[in-house]
């Protein structure tokens, strides 16, 4: 039997509505792969803010980091500025545990339908590694005569050779592991922004070194164009912080739903937790209704089953999740289906149990 020490954050929204389905699935599957799941569920969200004028504790940080992982629903509520929620919860930690890569996939599923005319299952099946913790997001500047009519606010983008280059090689890495299309595409807009061209200098050096990857480099606007237009070309993306954001909600919805838009924001170092979580946000105007699509949610476990070692027992997510779409007969209202988000999570924790 193996224990992993999973701290809970089901946070806001639908995000309490999936992680219920997604905690279902991996107990579920739990027996089959002698695991044992030691749970600890905080109530940082939204409503701990309302009450406690915060996210979350102070000493939150070293509370999480004897954890193996963080499984964490979403966090957003209309009354409160986004900065506030994300500042306040999740940058810091992705920051604390040094969770630099941000992984994203994006598939088209057999019985998905993307928006975009005449894709059939699997012409999209890129995944973009996004770096997690500099960039826009570093949270660096400031603001002078502040809200007055002469106002100045300052946001400043970092980069750093050591930031650039791990994030760029784990990308070179994912695609000889992939073995798909070994081609690698990095993402700036260095022709606007000049300082930076170290990710672009960066990003030639270690092409070097993978001879047998094929890259493009392409500046953020072509490359959403191209995500739209020709998706079929990418295989691995690698962006900064702030476009590998931008490019993963296109991905997401050009195959079929952000409601199976997983991800995961990794430090490869397993001494410190990372932290898992969907891409679809809190969603607030459909939260409590039972509509949410779990499928992020529980494709995110199976990411962090991945990373906890359970190589066998994501798989089973993942193939449970796939023949639920191809069956299309449990599905939530955004794959077409008239199913409940608890239905979806009851039919693969069924699955993955047999």
């Amino acid at each position: 039997m193996t224990t992993h020490k999973i701290a809970i954050i089901k946070g806001d929204g639908i995000g309490v509505d999936v992680v219920n389905e997604g905690m279902k699935v991996l107990d579920a599957l739990a027996p089959k792969y002698g695991i044992i799941w030691d749970y600890t569920e905080f109530d940082w969200s939204s409503d701990y803010y309302f009450e406690h004028g915060k996210m979350m504790p102070d000493d939150s940080l070293e509370t999480l980091e004897p954890f193996n992982a963080v499984f964490l629903g979403a966090v957003g509520h209309p009354a409160i500025q986004d900065n506030i929620t994300l500042d306040g919860l999740l940058l810091p930690i992705r920051r604390r545990f040094d969770q630099y890569i941000c992984l994203r996939p994006s598939v088209l599923y057999p019985g998905v339908e993307s928006p975009l005319t005449g894709k059939k299952p699997y012409d999209i099946d890129l995944v973009v590694i996004r770096e997690n913790t500099e960039g826009e997001y570093l949270n660096i500047g400031g603001f002078a005569y502040h809200q007055s009519p002469d106002e100045v606010a300052v946001q400043t983008a970092v980069y750093t050779r050591k930031g650039c280059e791990r994030a760029i090689r784990y990308a070179f890495d994912l695609a000889q592991k992939r073995g798909k299309k070994n081609h690698v595409t990095s993402i700036t807009k260095s022709n606007a922004l000049g300082y930076m061209t170290l990710w672009d200098r960066t990003f030639a050096e270690i092409a070097e070194e993978y001879s047998e990857i094929e890259t493009t480099s392409l500046l953020i606007d072509a490359a959403c164009m191209d995500l739209v237009r020709k998706p079929e070309m990418f295989d691995v993306i690698v962006a900064p912080n702030l476009f590998g954001d931008i490019v993963t909600d296109i991905g997401a919805i050009i195959t079929g739903s952000m409601g199976l838009a997983c991800s995961a924001n990794i430090n490869p170092d397993t001494s410190v937790p990372s932290m898992f979580e969907p891409t679809h946000g809190s969603a607030p105007d459909i939260a409590g209704q039972g509509i949410a699509n779990p499928m992020a949610q529980i494709l995110t476990g199976s990411m962090m089953l991945r990373h906890l070692g359970e190589e066998a027992a994501a798989a089973d997510v993942d193939a449970a999740v796939l023949q639920l779409i191809e069956q299309g007969e449990i599905l939530t209202p955004d794959l077409g289906g008239s199913s409940t988000t608890e239905a979806v999570g009851d039919a693969i924790a069924e699955i993955v149990s047999r």
